[in-house]
């Protein structure tokens, strides 16, 4: 049986163009979401939760988050943050691999498939 393994590291992630964000002087990021939905109308209604939710990123997201550009693969960007934190980003795989399931799970990315 031939089964295909894929490499985490090979993923291509991009931003999921459904959100809008920005980045301030400092180059942390800020993801704008707006909140759809009955239930999400519901509770703006009833509890009067922000039609859109405003979430900043901190160093280290915000600078994987400006590397996802739908060319650059998973260790690609571990390069990238690598040559950038150094050490302070230790364990860097487990933690960017963690990092980017975290965003796919939560529909902020999703993958591509290299176009060349």
């Amino acid at each position: 049986m031939n089964r295909s393994k894929k490499n985490f590291m090979d993923f291509i992630p991009v931003c999921n163009p459904a959100y809008t964000w920005d980045a301030d002087k400092k180059g942390i990021v800020t993801v704008h979401v707006e909140n759809k939905g009955f239930y999400n109308w519901i509770a703006q209604k009833v509890f009067k939760r922000p039609r859109t939710s405003h979430i900043a990123l901190d160093k280290y997201g915000s600078f994987v988050w400006r590397q996802m550009d739908g060319k650059r693969n998973v260790h690609e960007i571990s390069k990238l943050v690598s040559a950038q934190f150094g050490e302070a980003a230790e364990p860097l795989v487990p933690r960017l691999v963690k990092y980017i399931q975290i965003l796919y799970q939560n529909k902020f990315i999703g993958y591509v498939k290299r176009t060349s």
